[in-house]
């Protein structure tokens, strides 16, 4: 059962022409189209199915810097500014909370890494320490087995997935902003090396710019155009539970499981170890790609065989623009949860924290995460189409750096100094020789 999203009216109407056309409703898209907006861009916004519907929604809620790739530095940092001051932005509560966040160490290897990890954070402006004993006894109350450290982040936070993502499309449409849900775009039009225009089920919206923030679904739109995107899908299932009282304000991982404390009194949990990967054909195309990061944490990674293999080989067909796409089939992906995980997570977590023996499961949904060979997203224009900017891969880590990506694509669509150095974002990385490697598992 997917989350509930809290609802946006769509526009009725489809321009003929826009400036920009941003094309996906999850928070990276809807945080570009508002940062183009309130830059004098008129912008179409562009969604499948329902705003938020996707991963944006169905993530951990977690608004973090701690244990982020260096590659990630600045641009998490400068996320974590937009997201303190977002509520007055938008005017409207996104959830978001300061609240510290937790990665346990129960090892001494563990411990050095995240020593290493604050060391490297603190030369980008971000402040963490190891913390033990009673200092982290006091972030984790009743904890019956609690990990000898963990890294802390206190200036991290949370916010609320199925809130953030339509208030800050909502302040977009105040800006100006056509928003089209249940509105796809069935490709994208060139002329003479350039964006010329996006055809959508309704028709063809003239442009000059185009964002692809889609998600699991940028790699196909990008290969119509002949850009080739490295991406693939994992499996994350995620729960809520009932209201539990005296539980810790500051979110946790620690392998096992991961929880963050929630708006309505209850816990977002989680497996924080297991990674599915359905296979697809994808999967052998881009196996050589993907391989440093399946060795760096192939004993978290579970393949599976299941419907997604056949249906892809069909999506993955060119369909004529006018005729009707894939991205209509499937409005809102909606896949199971892995039940047998999240049943893990939270004997653990009643195991280990009596407040929550008490607690039920009340619902759980899983979703598809966007990832890349090297677990950073890109962020970036494409030199062969003029016009075409990519924001996809965020490999999990989209939502906490979501509002500093879409400032970031309004920057390079607008051709003004950047937010952040974009390099470490760039698509050409990974055919220039450069072999980027992950930093840390998928």
């Amino acid at each position: 059962m997917s989350p509930d999203v809290d609802p946006v009216a769509g526009d009725t109407d489809r321009p003929a022409r826009a400036d920009v056309v941003v094309i996906g409703g999850g928070i990276v898209g809807a945080s570009s189209a508002l940062y183009l907006a309130e830059r004098g861009f008129a912008v179409v916004l562009l969604e499948k199915g329902r705003i938020g519907g996707e991963q944006s929604s169905r993530n951990w809620g977690w608004c973090r810097q701690a244990n982020r790739d260096p590659r990630e530095f600045d641009l998490i940092r400068e996320s974590m500014a937009l997201w303190r001051g977002l509520n007055e932005r938008v005017g409207a509560d996104t959830g978001f909370r300061t609240t510290g966040l937790l990665y346990a160490a129960r090892d001494e290897k563990t411990e050095r890494g995240f020593r290493r990890w604050i060391e490297a954070a603190a030369a980008s402006g971000i402040a963490a320490s190891v913390v033990r004993g009673a200092e982290l006894g006091n972030l984790l109350p009743g904890d019956c087995s609690p990990p000898a450290a963990a890294l802390y982040c206190a200036s991290d936070g949370r916010a609320e997935p199925s809130r953030a993502t339509s208030a800050i499309a909502i302040a977009a449409q105040r800006a100006g902003v056509r928003i089209l849900p249940c509105c796809a775009a069935r490709g994208i039009e060139t002329a003479g090396g350039r964006i010329a225009s996006v055809v959508t089920e309704h028709g063809p919206i003239a442009c000059a710019s185009v964002v692809v923030a889609a998600g699991v679904w940028s790699r196909r739109l990008l290969r119509d155009v002949d850009v080739d995107l490295p991406q693939l899908k994992v499996r994350g299932s995620v729960a809520r539970t009932s209201p539990v009282v005296g539980g810790p304000e500051a979110a946790l991982w620690d392998g096992a499981f991961a929880f963050r404390k929630r708006a309505d009194g209850g816990y977002t949990v989680a497996d924080g170890h297991t990674s599915v990967f359905p296979i697809t054909s994808d999967s052998f195309r881009l196996f050589g790609s993907f391989l440093p990061a399946l060795a760096t944490d192939w004993r978290s990674v579970r393949l599976t065989l299941d419907g997604r293999f056949l249906t892809e080989l069909g999506e993955n067909k060119r369909v004529p623009f006018d005729r009707p796409s894939p991205y209509e089939a499937v409005r809102v992906l909606d896949p199971p949860p892995d039940l047998r995980y999240l049943e893990s997570a939270m004997t653990e977590l009643k195991r280990r924290y009596p407040v929550f023996r008490a607690a039920r499961l009340e619902q759980s949904w899983a979703g598809y995460i966007d990832t890349t060979p090297d677990v950073v997203p890109v962020i970036s224009d494409v030199p062969a189409v003029s016009g075409l900017v990519v924001a996809s891969g965020f490999s999990g880590h989209g939502f906490g750096i979501g509002p500093g990506a879409g400032w970031l694509v309004a920057d390079l669509v607008a051709g003004t100094k950047p937010l952040v150095d974009p390099r470490a974002f760039r698509l050409s990385r990974y055919v220039d020789g450069t072999k980027p490697r992950p930093s840390s598992g998928l």
